[in-house]
């Protein structure tokens, strides 16, 4: 039976033997040995991540603007570096799009610990933090891949992640780099029947972002659904599913307490303009973008581009029979970002840890690659060479956010 038969057949399926040497020293040793798989797939993720940055250096250079800046200090990166130098709003005040409670804690939190205990500033600490994370969550994405279709496709997986046409992000003082690291290790977890720590993780991710619900939901549908079935090791699934979403239920509790009523946080995103529609202003925004606007901005095109390409991706993830995990994370994923009335330019990189939507093509070009290597390499080529020019675009040449 395939990987990917053993993974669809059961979540626990995946299980991998125990290691011999057990303990600490065990559990080192299976680290490195995932490491030193991932390696030749992190490598791929650096260069085409290098590529990107040497091409918003040159623009940034013609255009007469710091690099660093641009990655380390501006829009969310911004609130961000406030929170962790001032900490929270303790009231919700009237007005719009300036209330920094909207913004979850776990990376201000991150960035000032780490800026305390070295001679950095913050916002060096902030992008030194994204780039980590990045490679954390590359690796947690080969992992997920490797998993189920093997090596070939967790490689390609990688570099398809790294290759997005937002993909700078993951190089920016944000929290997308970080929640995908949280993410993609959880589901790992939950694949391989590692349930404590894929609630652990799950619940850390809840922290990271509002959109930390749909790795919680991940994690203790499965469980909670493998319990009813009877399967083995009971304690520790209804452990896992029961933290999972601890730590997004205890930032929407604590804003709550913070302005002094229970829909506190979600007051807080109303002032941002974020409220659940069901999709109907995404549809409205792709209509007047796509038929109506006679010359609509090219970076708000290739957010169109990106939803409606992650709506086709998810039904062939659907057709393909993806372990529910992975279905769940990205569906629910895609419930929020299109089920918003929120501002449009954003959702894009809303999307980026919706990574097991890029496993179609990923088994594709795996199978590509084995008999034609030289296709495979010109496609994922041309993709890195689109995202360093979308990416230097969406930063120097679009006029708002990311």
């Amino acid at each position: 039976m395939s990987r990917a038969a053993t993974a669809h057949a059961s979540v626990p399926a995946c299980r991998r033997p125990p290691d011999p040497a057990g303990g600490a020293q065990g559990a080192a040793g299976r680290v490195l040995r995932s490491l030193r798989r991932a390696a030749p797939a992190l490598g791929a993720y650096l260069a085409v991540r290098l590529c990107g940055l040497l091409v918003l250096a040159r623009l940034a250079h013609a255009k007469g603007h710091g690099v660093w800046p641009t990655l380390a200090t501006s829009w969310d990166s911004d609130w961000y570096l406030g929170i962790a130098a001032h900490g929270y709003a303790d009231a919700l005040g009237t007005r719009v799009n300036d209330n920094n409670l909207a913004f979850f804690p776990l990376y201000p939190l991150l960035v000032k610990a780490v800026a305390a205990l070295t001679p950095g500033s913050r916002a060096s600490v902030g992008l030194l933090l994204a780039v980590g994370c990045s490679f954390l969550a590359a690796w947690g994405v080969f992992a997920v891949g490797d998993l189920l279709y093997g090596r070939r496709t967790g490689t390609v997986l990688t570099v398809l992640w790294g290759v997005l046409p937002v993909a700078v992000v993951q190089w920016m003082g944000y929290t997308e780099s970080l929640f995908t690291a949280l993410a993609a290790w959880s589901l790992y977890a939950v694949l391989t029947g590692r349930w404590v720590w894929a609630g652990a993780l799950a619940g850390l991710a809840g922290l990271a972002r509002p959109t930390g619900i749909a790795v919680a939901a991940a994690v203790s549908l499965p469980a909670l659904l493998s319990c009813r079935r009877g399967a083995g090791r009971l304690g520790s699934r209804l452990t896992g599913a029961l933290i999972a979403p601890l730590g997004w239920l205890a930032f929407v509790a604590w804003v709550g307490l913070r302005v002094g009523r229970p829909d506190g946080y979600f007051a807080v995103q109303r002032l941002w303009k974020n409220e659940w529609d069901g999709g109907r202003a995404t549809v409205l925004e792709l209509r007047q973008q796509l038929i109506y606007e006679s010359r609509p901005p090219l970076f708000l095109l290739i957010v169109s581009a990106v939803l409606i390409t992650s709506a086709v991706l998810y039904v062939l993830c659907a057709a393909d029979r993806q372990p529910l995990p992975l279905l769940i994370f990205t569906g629910v994923l895609l419930l929020v970002v299109l089920g918003s009335a929120g501002v449009y330019f954003p959702r894009a990189r809303f999307l980026l840890p919706a990574f097991p939507l890029l496993l179609p093509p990923a088994r594709a070009l795996a199978l590509l690659w084995a008999r034609r290597p030289t296709a495979v390499a010109v496609v994922l080529t041309a993709a890195a060479a689109v995202s360093a020019w979308a990416g230097a675009y969406m930063l120097l040449v679009w006029e708002g956010p990311p």
